[in-house]
């Protein structure tokens, strides 16, 4: 939606022109009359959902984010509000309630039908962020003894409040999940065919304890535009959709990002989350990296009589230590997000390893030939000193690309998250390894004690 656009609706507003603000909204996505909602302030949010009608408000409700919701909720009647409990997607329903505060959720189920309630209490009982908890129950499901003709006219009776109804999940008459049929498949056989013989029998599906980013993942390898999600018995239990997988992805994303900035992930926006909160996320890593990076002042101060001989030596430890830790850093960025897409496994850990090595080495060449030019340049008559930087270099850019590429996966056989061995954290440790090994080499070249 246009700049323009909702500076006009927000003057209707301000005019109370509503009945053109309404042919103004009816006209528009759901996704841009929520985000029209979230520009305005109390009453006037409640009072812009009132003047839609019901099936579109309950659409509009499901795209607004938390805060917006419980405010409608907390301005509408129960008679209001079963509606649109009603009306929403299982799977709608439970994240809204997973961010609600607990009156709020006791008036919301209070408010809802039986069936509804227990298939909400049901979902709200999987663990967090697995395949139960993003799943919906809104799914087309059809008997494998059904003719194409059947399984047509059971769509179009039952089709209207699914989710999606393109891709349709056979199944026997103990729900057991047996194949699955789309719709361009139904179109293409006679009527008399039945769904037995024409389905896939081999079912792409998770399991509802399963993992959102396992998940994801599939979805990505197969180009899936749903899941099933079955129980330990293999039941049709619901389908994961790929609106709900992509906003898994950006959460998952998210999430490394943040961890790999060297910080807690924190589930609200960043406009909307405490100063104190963002403080907290990000203190308990830099304290960390602080005690660490005072391993680094420990070895400087072990080699002061080194760089007391020759002090020139201090003035390339800044560049010995960036390039590490830069060289570490794009090693580790890529390992990364090679195991977040499936892309890399632990088992190629030697492949990755050797891979990293050579890149290392010819990185390596290509800096310090470039270094020792410029060096001499800067410092004539200083060949050994050049020398030395030079191969403390090679040596540092080597040892950077295979430390940022073995701690992300050996994060991933500890169980661990591999974002957290990211760009602060191997910095800090190429940074002293880098100091031992430009001292070291010091000491041999230049025949310092």
């Amino acid at each position: 939606m246009g700049q323009n656009q909702l500076k006009t609706m927000k003057e209707l507003m301000d005019v109370r022109d509503f009945r053109r603000l309404k042919e103004c909204l009816v006209q528009l996505q759901e996704a841009d009359i929520a985000e029209f909602m979230e520009e305005l302030a109390g009453e006037k949010t409640v009072m812009v959902f009132r003047m839609l009608p019901k099936e579109l408000a309950t659409d509009v409700f499901a795209f607004l984010p938390a805060e917006k919701q419980q405010e409608i909720i907390d301005s509408i009647t129960d008679a209001e509000l079963q509606t649109v409990i009603e009306d929403l997607f299982v799977d709608d329903a439970v994240d809204m309630l997973e961010e609600f505060p607990a009156n709020v959720v006791k008036r919301v189920l209070g408010n809802a039908k039986p069936d509804t309630r227990k298939q909400i209490n049901l979902f709200l009982q999987y663990p967090e962020n697995s395949a139960g908890s993003i799943m919906t129950a809104e799914y087309m499901g059809l008997k494998k003894n059904m003719t194409v003709k059947e399984a047509f006219a059971y769509i179009r009776r039952n089709g209207v409040d699914k989710e999606t109804i393109y891709t349709c999940y056979v199944m026997d008459h103990k729900r057991m999940l047996e194949g699955v049929v789309t719709v361009k498949e139904l179109l293409m056989n006679p009527y008399e065919a039945r769904l037995e013989d024409i389905m896939d029998s081999h079912v792409i599906k998770a399991v509802t304890t399963e993992d959102q980013e396992q998940v994801a993942e599939k979805f990505t390898k197969y180009d899936l535009l749903s899941l099933p999600v079955v129980d330990g018995e293999n039941r049709l239990v619901g389908i994961v959709t790929v609106d709900d997988i992509v906003d898994v992805m950006e959460q998952e994303a998210t999430e490394d990002f943040e961890k790999m900035a060297a910080m807690v992930p924190s589930e609200k926006p960043y406009l909307k989350t405490s100063v104190f909160t963002l403080a907290g996320n990000r203190i308990m890593w830099l304290l960390i990296l602080m005690v660490s990076s005072m391993i680094t002042g420990g070895i400087l101060g072990r080699y002061e009589n080194t760089f007391a001989v020759i002090p020139l030596l201090v003035t390339f430890i800044p560049m010995l230590t960036d390039t590490g830790g830069n060289a570490g850093s794009q090693s580790s960025t890529l390992i990364i997000r090679g195991m977040a897409v499936g892309e890399i496994e632990v088992s190629d850990l030697f492949k990755v390893l050797w891979k990293e090595l050579r890149v290392g080495m010819v990185v390596g060449v290509i800096l310090g030939v470039v270094n020792y030019i410029q060096l001499i340049i800067r410092f004539p008559g200083s060949e050994q000193i050049c020398l030395t930087v030079v191969l403390s270099l090679f040596a540092t850019v080597i040892l950077a690309k295979t430390v940022g590429s073995i701690l992300p996966m050996a994060a991933r056989m500890l169980r661990l998250d591999p974002a957290i061995m990211a760009a602060p954290l191997i910095t800090t440790i190429v940074d002293g390894f880098s100091l031992v090994i430009y001292f070291q080499i010091a000491s041999r070249l230049l025949g310092l004690a």
